[in-house]
């Protein structure tokens, strides 16, 4: 059997729920310290660092001039990628953008009944790193995914870290990966992998500027050190293995199905492909078009272990179960495979993103619709988003007083300075009550040649306390 297939009044169900729960790679404390060392080590000695690390973990030995990949190497692979591949990301990265430019801020502002200036202004980072694994595939989608909307939010610039191969064309990177960041707009490309690019990222060194944010999948060394150097810069987030869920009902294609959830399992052994169907008829139908698809997959020793660890095709009592379900896992993807899938929406609170109906297949959002396919996993769609535009920009409020905004407000604030036990917080509120004409020390104030403000004894015996 390729999948197990339950039912949810099956105790087994719930033990393979719970694994699924758990699932996910935990940096063990050899991982943890291997990394900090690593991040000590290229924040103490910069690309002497990256150099070592490089000939180390990627058996690649480069000379500091060749971190950098230069402009005319990243032109040279979009050009050389055959006219129908090149045209592919072309449409999709302008799909992309069209999507993402639904998605800008504004800043705004207002004055308020008592004259109070008050808004919210909205700053594009300056600076963003974009890591591309260099694993098990490459992702040129990820690339476009990862650095338009970055752009589209007005970031002056992104830099793309990328391990090279020892055994790769001249450029040591993947010619798709360096094809769809100059495509997208990609300012700086270095040949920087695993931990120690995050640590140039965080830190900057000689060759590799420091920058605001850092986003994009890596393996679990990259994963624990986006973890640890949180805080010296934002992070997107630590991101976990892929996973689908399709919920399917007595109309639901299981060929259909079952694409859609090896489209996930070939992903890594790590995902986890999930159907969740009232029908007993489809339940059986899917397992046995599982197994038919899986033998001719080239990927299929990984599908296989994904489906035989994470996987599952669970038959539920009722609609009410199913939505259930899906809210307590809050996965990643969610296809519903339905009749009248519009219906569905208001019942789905949890999941990264949702696809309406049996031709929205997944992969449809993965390359070419143009909403972003980097999902929260793990159950995280609970409280967190897809990456956009909004991931960019940094929100800062903006705030102007007015004398009768102070004088009507002003009591109020000393007599929470005052709960709060901070009286230089009241104070500074009570010299402008008071006009400014002397502070507790008996020093003129600058403001004492304005007029005093009109004010009530209750005022002046609070801005004496």
């Amino acid at each position: 059997m390729t999948v197990p297939l339950l039912s949810t009044a099956d105790p087994a169900c719930d033990r393979r729920l719970k694994r699924l729960f758990s699932r996910g790679e935990q940096a063990s404390s050899q991982v943890e310290a291997e990394v900090r060392a690593i991040l000590g080590d290229v924040r103490r000695r910069g690309d002497r660092a990256l150099l070592a690390a490089t000939r180390k973990f990627d058996r690649v030995r480069l000379r500091p001039d060749r971190l950098r990949v230069s402009d005319q190497e990243c032109e040279a692979a979009l050009a050389a990628l055959p006219r129908s591949e090149r045209t592919a990301l072309q449409t999709a990265a302008r799909r992309i953008a069209a999507f993402h430019r639904k998605q800008r801020q504004s800043s705004w502002h207002y004055t308020d009944r008592l004259g109070v200036g008050l808004g919210q202004q909205i700053t594009p980072l300056e600076r963003v790193g974009v890591y591309v694994p260099g694993g098990k595939a490459a992702y040129p989608s990820s690339v476009l995914m990862n650095i338009i909307p970055a752009k589209v939010a007005g970031v002056e610039e992104v830099v793309v870290v990328s391990p090279p191969k020892a055994d790769g064309d001249q450029s040591g990177l993947q010619p798709g990966v360096l094809a769809a960041a100059r495509l997208a707009g990609a300012d700086t490309v270095f040949r920087l992998g695993g931990a120690q690019a995050i640590a140039a990222l965080a830190y900057g060194t000689q060759t590799v500027p420091r920058v605001d944010k850092i986003v994009g999948p890596g393996n679990i060394f990259v994963a624990t050190a986006k973890r640890l150097v949180y805080g010296q810069v934002d992070i997107d987030s630590v991101a976990g293995p892929s996973e689908i869920l399709v919920i399917a009902d007595s109309t639901a294609s299981a060929r259909y199905v079952a694409a859609d959830m090896l489209s996930q399992a070939e992903h890594d052994e790590m995902a986890a492909p999930l159907c969740l169907t009232t029908s007993s008829r489809v339940a059986e139908a899917v397992v046995e078009a599982l197994k038919d698809q899986l033998a001719t997959l080239k990927r299929r020793n990984i599908a296989a272990a994904s489906l035989k660890r994470y996987g599952a095709v669970i038959v539920a009592r009722s609609r009410a179960e199913v939505v259930r379900l899906a809210n307590a896992l809050a996965p990643e993807h969610v296809e519903l495979l339905v009749r009248n899938p519009r219906s569905w929406l208001k019942d789905i609170r949890h999941a990264g993103a949702i696809f309406l109906g049996s031709l929205s297949t997944e992969p449809f959002g993965d390359y070419i619709a143009g909403p972003n396919h980097i999902l929260p996993t793990g159950g995280t769609a609970r409280f967190s988003s897809p990456l956009g535009v909004y991931d960019f920009l940094k929100r800062t409020s903006i705030i102007e007083a007015s004398a009768p905004a102070l004088h009507r407000l002003g009591p109020h604030i000393l007599r929470l300075a005052a709960m709060e036990g901070l009286e230089a917080h009241g104070r500074a509120i009570a010299y402008r009550l008071n006009g400014g004409q002397h502070d507790t020390a008996g020093n003129s104030s600058g403001a004492a040649q304005r007029r005093p403000a009109p004010q009530n004894k209750r005022n002046r015996h609070s801005a004496q306390s």
